[in-house]
Formats: structure tokens, sequence, C-alpha cells
């Protein structure tokens, strides 16, 4: 039997449900729905994830040059540290509640490699001397996603220096990375298709850092929030306009991009209207949790039918050479 190759970008299928998980447990929190249901999220995100990881594994390990394409490959390199950075963020919202001790041992572990994935990748970018069309907002995760994740998931298992540090690289990497893939955007030949989802993905740095400094300042809307959060509005609204580049697309697991992006939108926009209580304060979670579970819900069903289909995994092949 052929082992059919999973692609780096897969590992965004769990980060999307953890995303989602997580928007709903912070709903929960806050008193607006049951907690069961993230956790439900959360746990079929875990199951998720073990599958891709298992997949993969399948795959990449009896193939050492698979595996070593993929983290050199310079398109789908940063979506490998979802593979660290996802388990992170569940230990953090799904383990940590129940068990405080191995949530902490889970973060911490988890919390080292995706560290350690993101200084291998910098170096790697920087010994690769990378085509600056090959650049696109995927390169947001090992370092800006995976710093600030890192951040959140410190505080809450009561790491607080830990917290700043990784609050620290995230938006260090964020400052560098945010200019150097807007330049890549607004000056070069637009994205190949196959990776237009991922301009989705310029709306997570703004919303992460926000729901990092929310769990570093015990939910208050300081400047810091106000600062980071007008950034994100910004590009939120930016979206607008690649709606009609988004409607031309073609279904590809590469949609699983909108996922974690948007649910983390929706996590700091629960925040603001928690904090903020403007009027109305009591419909507008459950609108966010509606359209942010129809959003990753299409998805799903869709993957689910393309799936079955046979369209949805990609023909077996060797990976891309380095």
């Amino acid at each position: 039997m052929v082992a059919v190759r999973i692609p780096p970008n897969f590992f965004g299928i769990p980060f999307g449900l953890a995303g989602l998980g997580s928007t709903w447990i912070v709903a929960g929190r806050d008193g607006d729905v049951p907690m069961w249901i993230g956790s439900v999220l959360l746990a079929l995100a875990a199951l998720t994830w073990l599958a891709v990881v298992v997949a993969y594994a399948a795959y990449a390990l009896p193939r050492p040059g698979a595996l070593v394409g993929d983290l050199v490959d310079p398109v789908a390199g940063p979506f490998v540290s979802l593979a660290v950075i996802t388990p992170m963020l569940l230990a953090a919202q799904g383990v940590v509640p129940y068990d405080l001790g191995l949530g902490r041992v889970l973060v911490d572990v988890f919390l080292v490699l995706t560290l350690l994935f993101g200084g291998w990748i910098t170096g790697q970018w920087i010994y690769g001397r990378i085509d600056i069309d090959q650049i696109h907002p995927g390169y947001f995760l090992p370092t800006v996603a995976g710093g600030f994740i890192a951040s959140t998931a410190a505080s809450a298992v009561g790491q607080h220096t830990l917290a700043d540090v990784m609050l620290g690289l995230g938006f260090i990497c964020w400052l560098v990375l945010g200019s150097l893939i807007l330049n890549r955007l607004f000056s070069r030949p637009p994205l190949p298709v196959p990776l237009v989802p991922t301009l989705a993905i310029e709306v997570a740095p703004a919303a992460l850092a926000g729901v990092a400094i929310f769990a570093r300042n015990g939910g208050r809307i300081d400047v810091w929030v106000m600062l980071v959060s007008g950034y994100g509005l910004l590009l939120v609204l930016a979206q607008l306009r690649l709606l009609p580049l988004y409607l031309r697309l073609n279904f590809a697991p590469s949609f699983w991009a909108f996922t974690f992006s948007w649910s983390t939108v929706a996590m700091t926009t629960l925040h603001w209207i928690t904090r903020g209580q403007p009027p109305g304060h009591r419909v507008y979670p459950y609108l966010v949790l509606a359209a942010i579970s129809a959003l990753i819900g299409g998805i799903a069903v869709r993957s689910i039918v393309a799936a079955a289909r046979g369209r949805f995994l990609p023909s077996p092949g060797p990976p891309t050479a380095p």
C-alpha cells in the first residue's frame, strides 16, 4: 500500500479546530455558553492533530528526503511549525483547567519545541536565501503566531516572566516579518492561486497579540490592547477588498488558512465585548460564535465531501525538491 503524502499545510486543520474550540472556551469562561462545547471541540482538534501527525509520519519517516524537503521548502516549511504549536494551544486551553501540573509540563515541552523550530527556520531563511516572491503570510506562523500563543499558554500556567519573553519574541518578529510580507504583497506579482487563502493570515498577528496581552494583564482593555486592536481592525477591513479574490477560488485544503486566522479575531472580539460591554453586549457573543462556527463548520463539511470524492488528499508523489 502506497502511503499518501500529507502536505505540511494539513497541520492547519487541527490548528483551525483548536481555534474554534478556544473561541467557545473564551465565551464559556464569560458565562455566555456551556464550557463543555469548547472542551468537545478541543478534544476533536486533539484527535485530528494526532491523525495528521500519524499520517504525516507514516509517509515522511520512511523517506527522510521528504521530511527534509518539507523543512527547507521556502513555501511549505512554515506550516510544519503547526505540528508543535497546536498541541501547545490545546494543552493551555484543554488540559490546564483540569490538571495544572500536567498542563504546565505539556505547555513547556511544546513551547520549547516551538522556540527551537522558530530559531531553526529563521536560520534557514537566512541561510537559504529565499526569493522574495516565495514569501507569503504563512511566514507569520513559526515565530509570530508561535510567540504569541506561547505567551498566552505561559500566562495560563502562571509563568509570567516566560510569557513576557515570548510576547516580546512575537512582537519583534511581527514587526520584521510584517514589513517583509507586506512589501512582497504590495510590490511583487500576486500570490499563486494555491497560496491566496494565506492572505487571511494577515488578520491573525494583531488578534493573537491582543489575546496574549489580555491573558497577561488579567483581561483589561489597556493602551497596548487598543494599539494592536487598531491595526487589527485595519487588516480586518482590508479583507473586505479581497472578497472578490476569495470568491473566485475553487475549494482546496488551503482554505483551512481562514479558520484559525478568523477564530483569533473572534476571540479578541469576545474579549472586547465582555470588557467593554457596549449596548447589545448580551447578544453580540452569540453572533460572533455563530459566524465563526459557520465559517469553520462550512470548511470542515466541504473538506469531508472533497475527501469522500477523492479530491482532498494529494496524489502520491515525491515532495518538492529542496
